[in-house]
């Protein structure tokens, strides 16, 4: 079954919210002008009520009581929808100013004063039954009875007037509803047609913020948020899937190349041992990049298991100075270590980061220059900063982190990398639970690593 849009939903609902208190406020109305005409027949009544009374008090004697049905027959002149019935207390008809037959609920009512309605056929009446006594002691039951069809057909009029009033504004009301929602929801049928059109090529694309309700262009500016951020995404994804491309194209061209070129003729023993070592080296470097690739293709899936123990950041720092003291030594570089910090992790994942920090530092300085590792840290939380003298500048800073990204291509040449380092600390750092994040000002660049103490992480 095909479920309604949205505008149909709300102006339904809409419209069902306007029938429901235009019919409420039309039976208030209705009820309240029937409660007019009966406050008004009410009146009418008792007014009589009061005269018979009256002129019945005045009897005294039998020769004013015989006079009594004259008086009320010309104090009824004019008054043509009006009937006064007097019954004795034996039940006999004793007066009556026209012959009408009176229903039994009139003479069964349970007190005085109580208004009784009936109809016979077209014509309604509404009665009033009261008992009084003459003046000279007899007691007689008086009903008074109004001829009320001209008020019972207003009525009658007025409800289907009203009805019929509520029901065209119900239905104009759920139209300009469904317009009024139309109208408000057009930014949203213009998201889904931008939606539709989207494309690896039309990802620049964006919806106008300004003057949208609130809560439509909050929306707004959420899906242009979410545009932005898959455009960035996707210009990323490219140039990553063009460097891999370049990455892998550079060593499979050399092992081809070597390979024609030992088997366009015969070499000697030697000769095929040079060419294989070269092989192996291109083999090697493949091959270290393939497991960079998978590593954080692990950590973006959340694949990757660590073997939790406490970790002396001070110590493994000083093993990774001792190891590469030699390369240091021939950059011209001097390495130092201060402070110490404990944390709970992955050993040889944290040892790798720590690594690659400390490579990219000594190779990026120049000679003279100090390669520092400082560490800090409580309980609670671990810091490590790695600087290095020299600068990067500022556009690059956001990138360092992404993979195959070298800011300058330069920095590639004799086999110093492809770009992933960076990218595989910042996925070991997460993975941890913590975080990495560098700076470079006044000729300084440091990279700082932020990670949760022992005994934080033994309570997560």
């Amino acid at each position: 079954m095909k479920s309604l849009s949205l505008t149909a939903r709300v102006s339904l609902l809409f419209g069902l919210v306007v029938t429901v208190v235009l019919f409420s406020l039309g039976w208030l109305v209705a009820w309240s002008v029937d409660r007019h005409f009966q406050e008004m027949d009410r009146h009418e009544l008792e007014g009589k009520l009061a005269l018979v009374a009256n002129l019945l008090a005045k009897a005294n004697s039998s020769d004013a009581l015989d006079g009594v049905p004259k008086e009320l027959d010309d104090a009824l002149v004019g008054h043509d929808g009006l009937s006064v019935t007097l019954v004795d207390a034996q039940g006999n008809k004793w007066f009556a100013s026209r012959d009408l037959d009176f229903p039994s609920e009139l003479f069964r009512a349970p007190s005085d004063h109580g208004l009784t309605v009936w109809r016979e056929g077209e014509q309604g009446f509404r009665g009033l039954k009261a008992t009084v006594t003459t003046g000279d002691g007899r007691t007689l039951t008086v009903a008074i009875v109004l001829d009320i069809s001209h008020h019972l057909h207003f009525i009658d009029t007025f409800k289907r007037g009203v009805a019929l009033a509520m029901i065209l504004a119900a239905l104009l009301t759920a139209g300009l509803g469904w317009l009024a929602v139309r109208t408000g929801l057009l930014p949203l049928r213009q998201m889904i047609e931008l939606a539709t059109g989207l494309s690896a090529n039309r990802l620049d694309q964006r919806l106008p913020e300004s003057g949208l309700p609130p809560e439509i262009r909050s929306l707004a500016v959420a899906f242009n948020a979410m545009l932005e951020r898959l455009e960035d995404s996707f210009v990323r994804l490219s140039e990553f899937s063009s460097d891999i491309a370049h990455e892998l194209r550079t060593p499979v061209s050399n092992l081809l190349t070597q390979t024609q070129v030992a088997l366009s003729h015969p070499r000697t023993a030697a000769e095929y041992r040079e060419v294989l070592q070269s092989s192996a080296e291109e083999y090697e470097r493949l091959a270290r990049m393939i497991g960079d690739m998978l590593f954080l293709a692990k950590a973006d899936n959340k694949l990757l298991a660590l073997n939790h123990e406490n970790v002396d950041l001070g110590e493994e720092a000083g093993k990774l100075v001792e190891f590469y003291g030699i390369l240091a030594e021939e950059q011209g570089v001097r390495l130092e270590v201060a402070g110490s910090a404990t944390t709970r992790g992955d050993r040889l994942m944290l040892r790798r980061a720590m690594s690659n920090l400390l490579s990219n530092a000594i190779r990026h300085s120049q000679a003279g220059g100090t390669v520092a590792i400082r560490l800090s840290g409580d309980a609670t939380h671990a810091t490590l900063v790695v600087e290095n003298p020299g600068s990067i500048p500022p556009e690059q800073l956001p990138r360092l982190f992404d993979r195959f990204y070298t800011g300058d291509p330069s920095r590639r040449a004799g086999g110093e990398g492809v770009g992933l380092g960076l990218a595989i600390v910042r996925s070991i750092m997460k993975t941890h639970g913590g975080s990495v994040d560098v700076t470079s000002q006044l000729g300084l660049t440091c990279f700082v690593l932020r990670l949760p103490g022992q005994e934080d992480q033994q309570s997560t």
